[in-house]
């Protein structure tokens, strides 16, 4: 398989099984509050100019990584972590708001966490066949049912569409960052290194981060301790003091993914996808080294998948 063609090894689309769905549609919120939600797990960065961006062989021509361009960001506030189920739980019991998987009956989960009978029954991608589409995996059952977050409440929610992020930021008093922040906050404060640690993906045999070891996708040796997802806090901080900025889950991000390379505004209007960033702990060297800080990947607004998640960002002063 081309490597350029490899989106759907990271993130598969709901378009995979949703054929004649409404595209390009951004779902509007009615929760709002006055004030910030979790404001102590808030990192305030001041901004300014840093190179955002890769020019390397490794990357992917096709995720318009590059060119290195000078960017500049005005100071913002972000989350240390992704938002966690105990955070999303909250918000549904005051909001009632059901997710798009919910609302879909189904969303897709990676084939090691599912029942034989799941295996038997389940719809498999065959483009992508370690995905399957399970009925009723939402972000309280993440496997289907019988399967809970009762033992994961401090770990990323996942099974959340960009719409269903947008919907917790704008009740949380927050927005979803641009990929110009995500990718200055990823760094924490190193220029043009590889990872938000630096070049080295595991200093002294140490792991820095949740991504696949071994055999994609047949053996995962779990050397970093984590077949699925990692509570929010797991690994070191990066220079920032941000968590999981490389592998865990994917973060989706306020920009269309084809922005960068458009240069009518009117185009804008044919995008369905939206940016994602950090990778997630199905990525693999082999296959998918989105785990970069300059790596970038898409998906439509209604997707949602079990290595999907999202941290928010704030203008707001506390």
């Amino acid at each position: 398989m081309d490597k350029d063609s490899l989106s759907s090894c990271c993130s598969v689309s709901r378009s995979e099984i949703q054929k004649n769905r409404n595209k390009n549609k951004e779902t509007p919120s009615n929760f709002h509050k006055a004030d910030v939600q979790f404001k102590d797990k808030m990192v305030y960065l001041s901004g300014g100019e840093f190179l955002m961006g890769t020019e390397e062989q490794e990357g992917f021509p096709a995720d318009n990584e590059g060119p290195i361009r000078k960017v500049k960001v005005n100071p913002f506030f972000i989350d240390r972590y992704t938002v966690s189920n105990r955070e999303f739980n909250q918000f549904v019991k005051e909001t009632n708001y059901q997710t798009e998987a919910e609302k879909f009956g189904w969303s897709f989960v990676f084939y090691k966490f599912l029942s034989p009978e799941q295996l038997k029954n389940e719809q498999q991608l065959h483009a992508v066949p370690w995905w399957f589409a399970v009925k009723d995996a939402f972000w309280y059952q993440p496997e289907g049912k019988g399967t809970t977050i009762e033992q994961r409440l401090d770990h990323p929610v996942i099974h959340v569409s960009w719409n269903d992020a947008a919907a917790f930021c704008k009740w949380a008093g927050k927005r979803l960052p641009t990929e110009a922040e995500w990718e200055f906050s990823a760094r924490g404060g190193f220029e043009q290194k590889k990872y938000p640690w630096g070049d080295e993906l595991n200093p002294e045999g140490e792991h820095y981060c949740n991504i696949w070891q071994g055999r994609f996708p047949q053996d995962n040796l779990v050397e970093d301790g984590f077949l699925g997802t990692a509570p929010t806090n797991s690994f070191l901080p990066n220079g920032y003091g941000l968590y999981n900025m490389s592998g865990n889950v994917w973060e989706w991000c306020s920009d269309w993914f084809y922005e960068v390379q458009l240069n009518d505004p009117k185009r804008i209007n044919e995008q369905t996808q939206k940016a994602i960033r950090g990778g997630s702990y199905l990525c693999h060297k082999s296959y998918c080294n989105r785990y970069r800080v300059a790596a970038r990947s898409s998906n439509t607004m209604d997707s949602s998948t079990g290595n999907m998640g999202f941290r928010c960002v704030s203008d707001v002063e506390f």
